[in-house]
């Protein structure tokens, strides 16, 4: 054969396998209400974003479908010490640029979650030293004894020193100031997805990892995320085959997904908690009406909109019965929940007394901010609290927005009032008490305590909590915590959200109850 005749057939061969490449892929299209707001997996801590990301980037520990503890880019971790926790790395792995994965791009990502910018400083705050043993090998000294840090750590996402470096990366993308830069919209990971173009609030595409070091269980070779965030658009790309996956499915429509013929709806328990939290310390609110003092600072008035909201009445009108009323910021499924722990009763008299008490007897006028795409029924919600504060000449001027412009502004405590969904990312109360509730700091304690509530005693207990290790007296200390926030009304709890996704039948995957959606576990048939 001559040589002219060789560099033919090479390339009719590799025509033929790319073509056959192509005629296998299988491709998943997945529409979500809201689209993840940066490829940068420090920026924002909110789970639809850390859900994306997750594809691409990987954490030193991960999670099991049952969300138990996995090895991800550790693959064996030990306290050595009541403060020193060692991990064992992963060998062999590459970022998807090539680069392998070593120490110090674990040094590097623990920091970066700390500088101005980030939204994941509340899981390293406790931090005293990461320190590189070898290239395979690390520690975390922490302040005080931290028996949970592998669940903290599980959502903490690596990325390349080197990357960083040669795209200018080296800090997060800073949503709250609306600072970009190249993680904004590129993306260099270990994961299981590679990210190939993004487009945002249009769609962003990944593509499978051919080199990618662990097993990808589903046969997506391609994934294409879109944002639809108008509810009936979306239920109607999903019945007529434009999209394979979708969430979430509006109460009202799940029936009728679940009797379409190529389509079932997917539900259960979510473990976020949905709550209203107002400013409490600011002299003057923002948002508002009454001039010279800040009337969320009355414990009175706090309670007074508590217990003029109907609970109940949203569950069954607005929910349509898919969610449980929540008298605690975690619900069940998280370590330290208390089944017994009661709402203050719904009783408009009674709130409107108490409105009295505090000298607010003709109401006041107060801004209200909500996202409308990022909660199930999140904007219809918020107009329902609003007619319920009516009742007690309260005047809410309602501002619901897209979540791209509502979380950098609720972000900045820019707000009066406002709404916020959590889950504790490490399934424990010890996350919510020193995200929401501790004393805001500048190292990252009380980071999404955005109305800066503030008890030095509940404070006291977080420290202890997150040290005691008898389950026992640790649980107490939860009670106790909680306990002392309910009886100060420091927020508004409302309740769990159900799950819901909308998933074509030829369609297999795996629902998670922190409404995590990993590609590696989907498949097409």
């Amino acid at each position: 054969m001559t040589f002219q005749k060789k560099i033919a057939m090479t390339a009719l061969f590799a025509a033929l396998a790319a073509s056959s490449v192509v005629a296998h892929a299988q491709t998943i299209r997945v529409a979500n209400q809201g689209d993840s707001l940066s490829m940068d997996p420090h920026s924002l801590n909110e789970s639809l974003q850390l859900s994306v990301t997750g594809n691409v980037y990987e954490p030193l520990v991960g999670r099991n479908k049952d969300l138990s503890l996995a090895p991800a880019l550790a693959t064996s971790w030990k306290q050595t010490s009541p403060t020193v926790w060692r991990f064992e790395l992963r060998k062999g792995v590459q970022f998807h640029d090539g680069t392998p994965f070593t120490a110090d791009d674990v040094l590097f990502s623990f920091a970066r979650t700390q500088v101005e910018g980030s939204d994941m400083k509340s899981y390293t705050n406790d931090f005293k030293e990461v320190r590189k043993i070898d290239d395979h090998t690390i520690e975390i000294e922490t302040k005080s004894p931290f028996p949970i840090l592998p669940d903290v750590v599980s959502l903490v996402y690596m990325m390349s020193k080197k990357w960083c470096e040669t795209n200018q990366a080296m800090v997060p993308v800073d949503r709250r100031k609306g600072v970009e830069n190249a993680a904004s919209f590129k993306a260099n990971g270990t994961g299981p997805y590679r990210l190939r173009e993004r487009q945002p609030n249009v769609r962003s595409v990944f593509t499978r990892n051919g080199t990618y070091w662990g097993k990808i269980e589903g046969n997506a070779t391609e994934v294409v995320f879109t944002p639809i965030g108008n509810d009936a658009t979306r239920v109607a790309a999903l019945l007529s085959g434009e999209v394979d996956v979708m969430e979430p499915v509006p109460v009202q429509d799940i029936d009728r997904v679940n009797t379409s013929a190529n389509t079932r709806a997917i539900t259960g328990p979510e473990l976020r908690t949905i709550f209203l939290g107002m400013d409490q310390k600011r002299d003057e609110l923002l948002y508002s009406n009454v001039k010279g003092k800040n009337p969320f600072k009355d414990k009175r008035v706090r309670q007074a909109f508590y217990q003029a909201i109907d609970i109940e009445g949203i569950k069954k009108t607005v929910m349509r019965g898919a969610s449980n009323p929540s008298a605690l910021l975690v619900g069940p499924g998280i370590n330290g929940f208390q089944p017994d722990a009661k709402r203050l009763p719904y009783d408009v008299e009674a709130a409107k007394k108490l409105m009295a008490e505090a000298g607010y007897p003709n109401g006041f006028e107060v801004s209200m901010n909500c996202p409308n795409d990022r909660y199930v029924n999140d904007g219809r919600i918020c107009q329902t609290v609003a007619a319920n504060l009516s009742r007690i000449n309260v005047k809410i001027n309602l501002q619901a927005e897209t979540k791209g412009t509502y979380f950098p502004k609720i972000l900045r405590r820019d707000t009066s009032f406002y709404m916020l969904g959590w889950t504790p990312a490490t399934y424990d109360s010890h996350n919510a008490l020193n995200a929401l509730v501790a004393c805001v700091d500048d190292k990252g304690t009380g980071q999404f305590n955005l109305g800066s509530y503030c008890n030095p005693k509940v404070d006291e207990l977080t420290k202890k909590i997150q040290a005691e290790t008898d389950k026992v007296k640790r649980n107490a200390m939860i009670k106790e915590a909680f306990d002392i926030h309910a009886a100060d009304v420091g927020t508004l709890p409302l309740h769990q959200q159900a799950l819901a996704w909308g998933v074509s039948k030829k369609v297999t995957l795996v629902q998670l109850a922190d409404n995590f959606m990993p590609f590696k576990w989907m498949s097409i048939k």
